[in-house]
């Protein structure tokens, strides 16, 4: 067994125009002030991290670590979710997810993917450089528009749509496997990886590539209705990066896990700050570590009702409550002794001299 590492927190949904939240240094200060010993850097906030940098200096990469090492906190993670998410866009989706891409390849998918495998390529080689084993990202979705089968599907579209996928992911996966880091898909509705059965698809048509991993994130299979704790004892080998998030489903004689188009607040499943929502954290911690996941719990704020400054500052003490210290001993060593064949042959009915 193992000790989860943490807190930690994702610094996305904190970045402000405002200090301390502009800046790398006003984080890792208000990060550590809060007690988080860790901090997950999303890889698009150029004041956090200068990504092409990363992947071409070690001088840069031993100063950023040395900056965040000054606060008393480490990187857990650099995340590429945003440009992960770029790697495969159905054509339906060309204009909302430009958004996520510079100027330069707007307008143009073929560059776009290009750009985006690119960068996360970058992330692993940065990763490496830091000193970090795992890495968050999504992977990007062909095939969600037809999750619900209407019009049916034709035969061999999923077949084909994760042979895709795979093929675009394969040239990464491939530069992560050299720089010795995992990739840690976070399995999340939108993706084609969004649950179990998707995430076996997607490590069957890699080939078992042995850098796909999972980044566990129990906040979206409640809103799915899928049991995120079986979840674990399915793929705790896979699980190599973890969110804190919580959630709740409250289904309603008007609506359901569909939410009908409303916002996050009116909607049956909805993300909560910790300890708000309906997950049963203690389990999830209790788990990971009777497994022996060797992953940092850290704190994603979402939450359509509390504030994140609270999230936060609450956030922390919550993780650090549930944190588990794995023993090394087994309770009733006391009553224990050496091991005596004698003795067993005795207990067992059996005459030693034979």
């Amino acid at each position: 067994m193992k000790t989860i590492k943490g807190p930690a927190v994702f610094l996305a949904q904190f970045v402000d125009s405002k200090a301390p939240f502009n800046s790398l240094e006003g984080m890792c200060q208000w990060a550590a002030d809060l007690g988080y010993k860790g901090i997950q850097i999303p890889t698009w906030e150029s004041f956090l991290i200068d990504l092409d940098k990363a992947a071409e200096s070690q001088a840069y990469c031993d100063e950023l670590k040395g900056i965040v090492g000054s606060y008393g906190l480490e990187i857990t993670e650099l995340s590429t979710h945003l440009q992960g998410q770029l790697v495969a866009v159905h054509p339906a989706y060309d204009l909302m997810f430009d958004n996520f891409a510079p100027d330069a390849v707007k307008n143009n998918p073929r560059a776009r993917t290009e750009w985006a495998v690119g960068v996360v390529k970058k992330a692993a080689t940065a990763s490496r450089r830091l000193g970090i084993k795992a890495h968050a990202t999504f992977s990007g979705a062909l095939l969600w528009h037809t999750w619900h089968p209407w019009p049916q599907r034709p035969p061999g579209l999923v077949e084909m749509g994760f042979e895709e996928l795979a093929k675009r992911w394969k040239p990464i996966l491939d530069h992560f496997d050299n720089e010795g880091v995992d990739v840690c898909y976070e399995i999340h509705p939108g993706e084609d990886l969004h649950d179990g059965d998707t995430f076996e698809r997607f490590l069957k048509a890699t080939g078992n590539h042995p850098r796909v991993n999972i980044l566990y994130d129990p906040s979206h299979f409640v809103l799915q209705q899928l049991d995120y704790i079986e979840y674990i004892d399915h793929y705790h080998e896979f699980i190599r990066s973890f969110h804190v998030k919580d959630s709740e489903f409250n289904p309603t004689g008007k609506k359901g896990a569909f939410g009908g188009y409303n916002d996050w607040g009116d909607r049956a499943g909805r993300y909560r700050s910790l300890g708000d929502g309906q997950i049963d954290f203690k389990t999830i911690f209790s788990k990971l570590t009777q497994y022996g996941c060797d992953v940092w719990a850290v704190m994603e704020w979402e939450c359509c009702i509390k504030s994140p400054e609270q999230g936060a500052r609450e956030g922390a003490r919550f993780i650090q409550q549930h944190i588990i210290e794995a023993t090394e001993k087994t309770f009733d060593d006391f009553a224990g002794g050496d091991v005596d064949k004698d003795m067993l042959r005795k207990i067992l009915g059996q005459n030693p001299e034979i």
